[in-house]
């Protein structure tokens, strides 16, 4: 028998739960934010020419000059800031000078500037190594001069929002390096700082924590259960139920990814997901309905308690209806008529009479 809706907190009257505009089901994450270095009018007149340069190729001799500075023994504020935010500016607009910056030496120097004390010093470290990082070469050399640590303490601690926020980008590109590199950002304490921003972070903010977040659970199985106990899950659902957030796509990948390990899948129920995750398929766009059953499918897997849960949430209806929609891809459709079946099996009355708290995995 299908709920009342009003029955359900979670379950929202929505005609669609689109934050894109995109019916693809391909995974709805773009690269996350860039260096959105902005000055003043006065300030931007005065930086014109730096910038016209910095797009140009920067020759090993300019580098070694900047490095030289930042490692000078009295360096004074100005003239550390000068060199950091020139390695951030070569490093943004060309390709070839995230190369040079790397092969001369000039990660170490600015992993070190991420301690400092001066608040646009660090941001300017935080971003030209967040620069660097698109370069995929850049990645196991920035991993390996120590910028883990760093970095996170930064997303934790950093002065300026967008140092946090060009942190969390930071350690989302080093998490693509391989499940080592997500699993060593994991232990250094970086998932429950990324539920936070995404929690109370801005926009750009939350997008990043969530990018992040999915990279590092897909990268590392361990990083999973360190998102459930962070309360990620709770925060995830909260926004998949907000059309408004504009999040709804980002956070149910993210669940997805949470809902694949058991404390996962508990979590998922505990807070109430079965009736985000039903909603979904019923009036979602097309990636929305898919990642929905994908979440749905492997909640109900091999526990008789959730698919009782699932299917008199109401599922069944809207799933069929996917199963049978011309528009639906061949897979989808398949993964569709598998719940349905799995809905369908027979369940016992010891099992029908067990109250919906029971999570456990059996």
């Amino acid at each position: 028998m299908q709920s009342d809706a009003s029955t359900s907190p979670r379950r929202r009257s929505t005609s669609c739960y689109s934050d894109s505009g995109e019916s693809s089901c391909s995974e709805p994450f773009s690269e996350c934010g860039s260096d959105d270095l902005s000055f003043t009018p006065a300030a931007a007149a005065g930086i014109h020419r730096l910038l016209l340069s910095c797009a140009a190729e920067a020759s090993e001799d300019a580098i070694s000059s900047l490095m030289a500075e930042l490692e000078s023994p009295a360096p004074s504020l100005d003239s550390l800031r000068r060199a950091a935010m020139e390695l951030r500016l070569l490093a943004k607009h060309n390709p070839d000078n995230r190369v040079r910056i790397a092969k001369a030496g000039g990660v170490r120097p600015l992993v070190k500037l991420l301690s400092h004390a001066d608040p646009l010093l660090q941001e300017h470290g935080v971003t030209a190594l967040l620069n660097l990082s698109i370069c995929d070469e850049n990645k196991a050399t920035i991993v390996e001069a120590g910028a883990i640590r760093p970095l996170v303490q930064a997303l934790k601690s950093a002065a300026s929002p967008a140092a946090r926020e060009n942190a969390a980008c930071a350690l989302l590109r080093l998490s693509q390096l391989d499940g080592a590199a997500a699993a060593a950002i994991g232990r250094a304490g970086a998932i429950p700082l990324l539920v936070s921003l995404l929690e109370t972070g801005g926009p750009r903010g939350k997008k990043d924590a969530a990018t992040a977040l999915y990279a590092l659970c897909s990268g590392a199985r361990e990083n999973r259960q360190r998102a459930v106990e962070a309360g990620a899950v709770r925060s995830l659902l909260d926004l998949m139920a907000d059309p408004e957030s504009g999040m709804v796509d980002k956070a149910a990948y993210v669940l997805h990814s949470l809902v694949g390990s058991g404390e996962g899948r508990a979590a998922a129920v505990e807070e109430g997901g079965i009736p985000v995750l039903v909603e979904m398929v019923e009036v979602g766009s097309s990636r929305q309905k898919e990642i929905a059953t994908l979440s749905l499918l492997q909640i109900c897997e091999d526990n008789a308690v959730y698919r009782t849960m699932v299917a008199r949430e109401g599922a069944i209806p809207p799933l069929v209806a996917l199963s049978q929609s011309p528009s639906a891809r061949p897979k989808l459709k398949t993964k569709a008529e598998s719940l349905i079946e799995m809905l369908r099996q027979p369940r016992s009355p010891s099992l029908r009479a067990r109250p919906a708290a029971v999570v456990a995995a059996e």
